[in-house]
């Protein structure tokens, strides 16, 4: 699993576009992990899924609420990670307005979820293999907090927990 002190893990996310952008088309664009936070500071959560309950109704708003502190602390970018479609996290985006916030980013296979060791097994709910519910601060590609949530727990992973992290 991993910690404190390592580095991000070399995959590539994706990240829906509605919007033509500096290097980026409409449509599904690839996210290089690594290439994307080098020399940057980011506060990354991962949610079991889009348009979930606690990930719609607590876990992105908690995130929205505190964007312009973190980014006031140093925080470059906040990244949201779900095992889903890049066309689902655009929508989702969409309907959480997350739109120039939180970058949206799709771990369709959950190559990132298992490549951390942070997956959570959700076959017997008819859910699959998904992302476990977290949060990590991130500096320049290397993990300088984790915040690990329990099952079906929401407490130590929520932007004003991070918040309290980065400005500590």
């Amino acid at each position: 699993m991993i910690k404190v002190g390592d580095a991000l893990p070399a995959i590539t996310l994706s990240e829906y576009s509605e919007v033509e952008g500096n290097g980026c088309s409409i449509g599904p664009n690839p996210v290089d992990v690594q290439k994307a936070a080098a020399g940057k500071t980011i506060a990354v959560f991962a949610v079991p899924g889009a348009f979930t309950p606690t990930c719609s109704a607590k876990h992105v708003p908690s995130y929205l609420q505190h964007a312009e502190a973190l980014k006031a602390a140093g925080v470059d970018e906040i990244w949201c990670l779900a095992v889903n479609d890049p066309f689902v996290m655009g929508a989702w985006a969409r309907e959480q307005k997350t739109g120039g916030q939180i970058r949206m980013l799709a771990d369709g296979d959950a190559a990132f979820a298992k490549a951390t060791g942070l997956t959570l097994d959700l076959n017997g709910k008819g859910l699959g293999l998904r992302s476990n519910r977290y949060s990590m601060l991130v500096r320049d590609g290397k993990v300088a907090t984790l915040n690990i949530e329990g099952p079906g727990k929401f407490e130590v992973s929520d932007g004003a927990t991070l918040l309290a992290q980065v400005q500590g």
